[in-house]
């Protein structure tokens, strides 16, 4: 069918579907995925160009991770001019490209499971970041320990664990504050090394490492770089390795780059390894009733165990998309070219360099689509008005 008068194809069949359904929202702009520091940053950019766009966060909250997930201690500990940003809760069920229409059609579910809705929109930007959920190890025996164990997302003060022998897993910088932490409200924990790590000062005469770093890679090759950080460590910390640290065979910032794997800064936790406050184990072979036996034979006595073992992605398990985005749910792209995808998709928060990272991606995202929207936009008023101006000449 057509309209006599514009003598353009009937479109309700597709207005029924989804604009007529109760469940279902047309987004005039794109839907962010993910209210965190990447999602807010690209929401505020899309404001200062006047682009339309809605946020869902599965949370009851803004920047969630940092809200829920965080221990009462925890601080920055890069100077702030790294750490900044530019200028609805649903929790997502599924996200899918329809390809008869060209469209995103993005499905949520409300916390109490109560009702859904589907939302309709021209783009689509994960924000949900690197760092989504836990990560939970598979240890053997873990069900037979029957002490506490939580993981560090759930950790806020050592005050539970006053007089206790507790088994840090990780030696992050997460593994490492949640020790301090515990050091300070007199427990007695050990901390967990599984691999290789590298500990740098968190300053150097004064000025952050990170600055210093981010300065001497404007004039230096990144090896370079990697070199003097490690030369002032061990002038600075000395040699970490006689305590169970063991450094990885290339440098701090070509790691980072490489694997995403970001160096420890030390907040007092090597003072604490040193005088014996904070016992370095190697990993973990399985747990008994009590107690674990580590790989090297030993066994150890404890009463709670906290899993600093990390956070992962999670899109592989709502986005019905494999082209972009790989099965561990980063983009397949490295950075700085992992930010936009096909069919209006785009990433941000996944360049495995933090919030300085995630910035960026927010504001090439952010201009690349108000660019198209607001070309769109002005096509459709013309047509509209060309439109217009036809349907009053034939009457």
């Amino acid at each position: 069918m057509f309209n006599n008068c514009l003598n353009i194809p009937d479109m309700s069949p597709i207005l029924d579907e989804y604009f007529f359904n109760s469940r279902c929202m047309w987004v005039n702009g794109p839907v962010i995925v993910g209210a965190g520091p990447s999602g807010l940053a690209v929401a505020a950019g899309l404001k200062q160009q006047g682009v339309p766009f809605i946020i869902l966060e599965r949370a009851n909250c803004i920047a969630s991770l940092w809200q829920n997930r965080t221990y009462d201690r925890l601080k920055l500990h890069l100077p702030k001019q790294f750490c900044q940003l530019p200028d609805f809760p649903f929790p997502i069920q599924s996200a899918k490209f329809d390809e008869t229409f060209g469209l995103w059609r993005v499905k949520t579910v409300s916390s109490s499971g109560s009702g859904s809705v589907e939302y309709i929109c021209r783009w689509l930007v994960v924000a949900t970041g690197e760092n989504a959920e836990k990560v939970v190890p598979d240890f053997e025996g873990l069900q037979e320990f029957e002490g506490h164990v939580s993981h560090a997302s759930d950790y806020k003060s050592g005050e539970n664990y006053r007089g206790k022998r507790v088994l840090v897993v990780g030696c992050g910088n997460s593994g490492m504050e949640v020790s301090v932490d515990l050091c300070n409200h007199n427990a007695k924990p050990s901390m967990v090394v599984r691999s290789s790590v590298h500990v740098l000062p968190r300053e150097v005469l004064g000025k952050s490492t990170f600055q210093l770093a981010v300065l001497m890679m404007k004039w230096l090759p990144l090896w370079l770089v990697d070199k003097i950080l490690l030369i002032l460590a061990r002038l600075i910390l000395g040699n970490v390795e006689k305590y169970g640290l063991k450094r990885p065979p290339i440098g701090p910032l070509q790691l980072k780059n490489s694997e995403g794997k970001t160096p420890v800064l030390d907040i007092g936790a090597l003072q604490k390894i040193r005088s014996g406050d904070i016992k370095v184990v190697p990993g973990i072979r399985r747990f008994f009733q009590g107690r674990v036996e580590l790989v090297n034979g030993k066994n150890l006595d404890i009463d709670s165990v906290i899993l600093a073992t990390g956070y992962r992605s999670n899109v592989p398990s709502w986005l019905k998309e494999n082209e972009f985005f790989s099965e561990d749910g980063i983009p397949k792209n490295p950075f700085p070219n992992g930010w936009k995808g096909k069919a209006g998709l785009y990433a941000v928060g996944f360049t495995k360099r933090g919030l300085s990272g995630a910035s960026l991606d927010a504001v090439t995202v952010a201009h690349d689509i108000a660019k198209t929207w607001k070309e769109e936009t002005r096509q459709k008023k013309k047509s509209i008005a060309s439109r217009h101006r036809r349907c009053i000449s034939h009457f």
